[in-house]
């Protein structure tokens, strides 16, 4: 423990950084600014991100931050706004402190990039650059390349488009741009209404910006990211939105809905950031209590959207699918695979006694690729599924260090599109399908599309799918087996409803057993379950597990809900 979380545990009632996070005294509702060096690190709303601890409430660290929270640095915790104007913001501790265990007090507290550039948390929670540690220059070319993008929008793809999100509120508030933003957002005013349309309209969009020199990413049905190179060596993003009408109601990328008419958004206006002009939202200001509320005049680095349920989920459906833990996956990915054992699993080497030499393997779900790279180096080719853009990054990168013959590809199984595309490249390529530690990480709906895709891929063809999953079951007293690792990640799956689910996608179980193994992180689990399932062009119905062996029972109509 250190010494300012022994000051909080002897009754302190002043604020103290730990290990742990930012202690304080009370939950107050203003927002707070965590500098390190002098420099923007992060902010928070100790009421809203809180929890009860030691008679006060502790703010825990963000994820991404933990990584670099080793080192001897200065903390200082200061409220975003001063409380009467003219007056500087209350600090509430400014000193030196030392993180992650007195092994550490030599070497400098620092969140930097491999550039040795300083990083902070954005606000979808993700460690960049922020605005504030950007050189003038760099700051200019963000200008230009955004101001680039619209033109290019206006005149290349013939839609609407406007500055939005928070460069929109960095222009209008104080005509800078916002000290702890990292990218500029940009949206544009679809004419169509039906969701076909607007994903068609946003792949003409993504065609013609390719042709015009444009590096970018599909993030979903109707939102694109490009990559604006800088002569720092990083890369900054402009994400560009679609906003649409459907009857009274209004939706804007990313989450946005409710009810903003027509003349709130076109024809534009313009607004000036740092000397550049950009085309706006017919109200600007209209379009900013849209967005951030009725407070956005009041600064709020900590802000977080609250977005209408329905809504969300309505453009979920219509554009993106269904990608809740993408975020919470990609910090894991991020921050915590160096946890996950590098060598190959128990299940790769078992499925790998049953393949024929040299038989193309789909791994999908592939995490950190270990499976992938076991396979490959035994002279399988392997294509690696998964839908975290980090993860599928280190894996190409490893692949080619070693020169293995890898293929990192995306894969949403909560998003109809992308499964029908790899069930289809899968079906004119056939791969054994292998997945590990796959089914405890989706939705029942996940769960159905990935009985399709293997459909797709597998019907009337030799290959097989190869499972492996944390099986529900009872402990020695009796009490539900606790979820495996990574916590809050993935949970023990119900065998009959698998069973039945496969038996409902045509598929037939050649082969189960159930024994105990380990998770994600290596740890040990008590029961897994291990399918091997075909999907004959015309399946019998099944009466047994046929060649199961361990601790088994029978499959038949019983077990059917």
């Amino acid at each position: 423990m250190s010494t300012l979380e022994r000051r909080a545990v002897r009754g302190s009632r002043r604020v103290a950084v730990s290990d742990a996070g930012i202690w304080l005294p009370r939950a107050g509702a203003r927002p707070l600014v965590i500098e390190l060096e002098g420099r923007y690190l992060w902010s928070c709303t100790p009421v809203r991100d809180g929890r009860p601890e030691r008679g006060g409430v502790l703010v825990a660290w963000p994820g991404v931050l933990r990584p670099h929270l080793k080192g001897r640095g200065r903390v200082r915790v200061r409220d975003a706004v001063p409380v009467h104007a003219g007056e500087e913001p209350v600090v509430h501790l400014d000193e030196e402190v030392v993180l992650g265990g007195p092994e550490h007090a030599e070497r400098p507290l620092e969140v930097v990039d491999p550039q040795g550039l300083p990083l902070a948390v954005d606000k979808v929670g993700h460690l960049c650059r922020a605005f504030s540690a950007t050189a003038e220059t760099v700051r200019e070319e963000i200008l230009l390349g955004t101001k680039r993008a619209l033109d290019d929008l206006a005149e290349g793809c013939g839609v609407r488009a406007y500055l939005n999100y928070g460069a929109l509120l960095g222009a209008v508030r104080d005509g800078a741009m916002l000290a702890h933003d990292s990218d500029t957002d940009v949206c544009y005013l679809s004419r169509h209404i039906s969701p076909a349309d607007i994903i068609s309209e946003s792949y003409a969009i993504e065609r013609e910006m390719r042709r015009r020199g444009w590096n970018l990413l599909r993030m979903s049905g109707g939102d694109i990211k490009l990559l604006l190179p800088l002569s720092d060596g990083r890369q900054c993003h402009i994400d560009i939105f679609v906003a649409f009408h459907v009857g009274e109601t209004f939706y804007q990328l990313g989450n946005r809905s409710g009810r903003v008419p027509e003349s709130v958004v076109w024809p534009p206006s313009s607004i000036t950031l740092h000397g550049v002009e950009f085309p706006a939202p017919a109200d600007p200001e209209a379009m900013l209590a849209f967005v951030y509320g009725p407070g956005w005049r009041v600064p709020d680095p900590s802000f977080a959207y609250a977005d209408p349920p329905a809504g969300v989920r309505r453009l979920d459906g219509w554009l993106r699918g269904f990608r809740t833990t993408m975020g919470r996956w990609t910090e894991f990915h991020q921050t915590r695979t160096r946890e996950v054992d590098p060598a190959a699993t128990a299940f790769a080497r078992s499925v790998r006694r049953t393949l024929p030499d040299g038989a193309p393997v789909a791994d999908l779900g592939a995490g950190s690729g270990r499976d992938s790279f076991f396979f490959a180096r035994k002279g399988h080719p392997v294509r690696a599924f998964e839908f975290s853009r980090h993860a599928r990054a280190a894996i190409a990168r490893t692949a080619q260090r070693r020169s293995l013959d890898v293929d990192s590809r995306l894969l949403i199984l909560g998003e109809l599109r992308s499964v029908l595309t790899a069930g289809a490249e899968l079906a004119r390529d056939p791969h054994e399908l292998y997945a590990r530690d796959l089914l405890g990480c989706l939705s029942g709906a996940e769960r159905r599309n990935l009985w399709l895709l293997s459909r797709m891929a597998l019907r009337g063809r030799p290959q097989r799918l190869h499972l492996e999953f944390s099986a529900t079951g009872l402990d020695e007293r009796g009490m539900p087996l606790p979820d495996p690792a990574p916590a809050g990640l993935v949970a023990r799956v119900d065998l009959d409803v698998v069973r039945a689910e496969i038996v409902a996608a045509g598929g037939v179980i050649e082969h189960e057993v159930l024994e105990a193994g380990v998770d994600q992180l290596g740890r040990a689990d008590p029961l897994v379950c291990r399918l091997r399932v075909a999907f004959p062009a015309s399946p019998a119905r099944p009466t047994a597990s046929a060649g199961s062996s361990g601790p088994s029972r029978p499959t038949g109509p019983e077990d059917l809900p």
